[in-house]
């Protein structure tokens, strides 16, 4: 069977936020109806998704009917009634924040995360919360716990991750809104692997409570369907709070009404391998294709450029995320047999560094990131392809077609962890189908705190290129 797209919770599936709000304010639809029939489209496709692992589906009602009495009333906050989904690692009042592994369990949570706090205070009705990779550690979409998440474009495909349940959840018509966090990439790579958008802002403009131990590597950032979308969600989470001392001290911009601008005359830089990655022919081709967009259609000056800090992101990379895990190493002798075998890998090689070398390698980084901000001065944007690979079987660690590796899944994202570790704003925007009709995203890049003009950028590709249209045949489980 075939998921049906014409039919009515397909279309409350995929309806913008914007949209909504109209037929909320008209009358048209309510929040509860709206809730209830993307609840009942999550219901007959999570056998096949599998991006839930946990659903809301008594409180998300009792959410939207309290969002009914306040658009009745008068009393609409600004994302009243619009579905959102939550990735599974932030808390939300009563359930447990899980990080999808056997080895530790997750407190039941006594209160919301806070950017959780803001998007629920907004109005926004949680629809419940998604699947993650073990301990968020992973570009792969399955766990222990939870097992796979599947492709929407291709069951037994991967999704992306670590927000996989909120890429694929995008992609297959759950709601408009899904919360997701990026400290290697978790937000850009199931944008690109499921079609949809994601930004992770610059390091600070969202809070991250508790503060993350990955170096100021690690955001919170929406992701959605339509850069509208995103920038809509991005005003209700940005902004400072005192259980984040990074996060920055500027309240939100009003991206949404900013979004339209041109790019005529903006300076792109477009490097399609930053000096070292290998990527995929086809993969290539397609990014270069929508550099040809800004330079032909919408009138930007776009170069070709090899970055010269390029070449010294993969030792880098490699080392801190190694190190990052290789802190688990005292959960092996309970824990190993019931943890994937690639984590376990990774745990320990990284549990072999010294503090000596860490600190070592943090000086080459702050240098490495000082290079990245010196060469994104003399731009306005830099293009990359966000991913060198399309969806491949998701038991694998890399494409069969690449060099196998015990753990070793950064091969097929370079392009990625540079941009956490400097702390810039980064997005994936769709740009085209391989011939297997699986997704490619764009990455585009901006200066810090230039999170608007990356959301400008995307939505200027994103019209000239018009991807929303397009929805994933669901193949539903036997």
């Amino acid at each position: 069977m075939a998921d049906n797209m014409n039919d009515l919770h397909a279309e409350l599936g995929y309806a913008t936020a914007s949209e909504l709000k109209t037929r909320f304010e008209s009358r048209e639809l309510s929040p509860v109806e709206a809730a209830s029939g993307i609840l009942d489209r999550i219901a007959a496709l999570e056998p096949s998704i599998n991006a839930f692992s946990v659903v809301m589906r008594d409180e998300a009602l009792a959410a939207a009917r309290e969002s009914e009495r306040r658009l009745r009333s008068g009393e609409a906050r600004p994302l009243e009634g619009i579905p959102v989904t939550i990735k599974d690692a932030f808390g939300v009042a009563g359930y447990e924040t899980a990080t999808c592994t056997h080895a530790l369990k997750g407190p039941i949570a006594s209160e919301d995360n806070v950017v959780v706090a803001r998007l629920r205070n907004a109005g926004a009705v949680i629809l419940g919360k998604t699947t993650m990779s073990e301990f968020g550690w992973s570009g792969i979409s399955r766990n222990p716990v939870t097992g796979v998440t599947h492709n929407p474009w291709k069951r037994g495909y991967n999704a992306g991750a670590s927000s996989a349940g909120a890429g694929a959840g995008a992609a297959s018509g759950y709601g408009p809104l899904h919360l997701g966090s990026d400290g290697a990439g978790s937000i850009r790579m199931p944008s690109h692997f499921c079609g949809v958008f994601g930004l992770k802002p610059t390091f600070g403009r969202v809070p991250y409570a508790p503060v993350s131990n990955n170096d100021y590597a690690t955001y919170i950032g929406p992701m959605a369907r339509t850069v509208a979308d995103a920038a809509l969600m991005l005003e209700t989470m940005a902004g400072p709070h005192w259980l984040d001392h990074t996060s920055c001290e500027a309240q939100p911009d009003a991206y949404l009404a900013k979004l339209k601008t041109s790019m005529k005359g903006k300076r792109i830089a477009f490097s399609p391998d930053l000096g070292h990655a290998r990527v995929d022919d086809e993969i290539a081709g397609i990014v270069a294709s929508a550099a040809k967009v800004f330079a032909g259609e919408l009138q930007a000056e776009v170069e070709i450029v090899t970055p010269p800090w390029g070449p010294q992101g993969p030792e880098l990379g490699r080392f801190f995320w190694a190190a990052l895990w290789g802190r688990r190493a005292g959960l092996l002798p309970k824990w190993e047999s019931s943890m994937g075998s690639d984590l376990v890998a990774c745990i320990r090689e990284g549990a072999n560094y010294s503090a000596t070398e860490y600190m070592d390698m943090r000086e080459r980084k702050y240098a490495y990131v000082a290079s990245i901000s010196s060469f994104l001065e003399d731009w306005d944007y830099l293009i990359t392809p966000v991913a060198s690979v399309e969806a491949f079987p998701v038991e694998r660690v890399r494409p069969e077609h690449w060099p196998e590796h015990d753990w070793d899944w950064l091969a097929w994202s370079e392009f990625l962890y540079p941009f956490n570790m400097s702390s810039h704003p980064a997005a994936s925007v769709p740009c085209g189908m391989t011939r297997a009709g699986l997704p490619v995203g764009l990455q585009i890049v901006s200066r810090r705190f230039d999170d608007l003009g990356v959301l400008q950028a995307a939505a200027a590709f994103e019209a000239a290129m018009p991807w929303q249209q397009r929805r994933p045949e669901i193949a539903l489980a036997s």
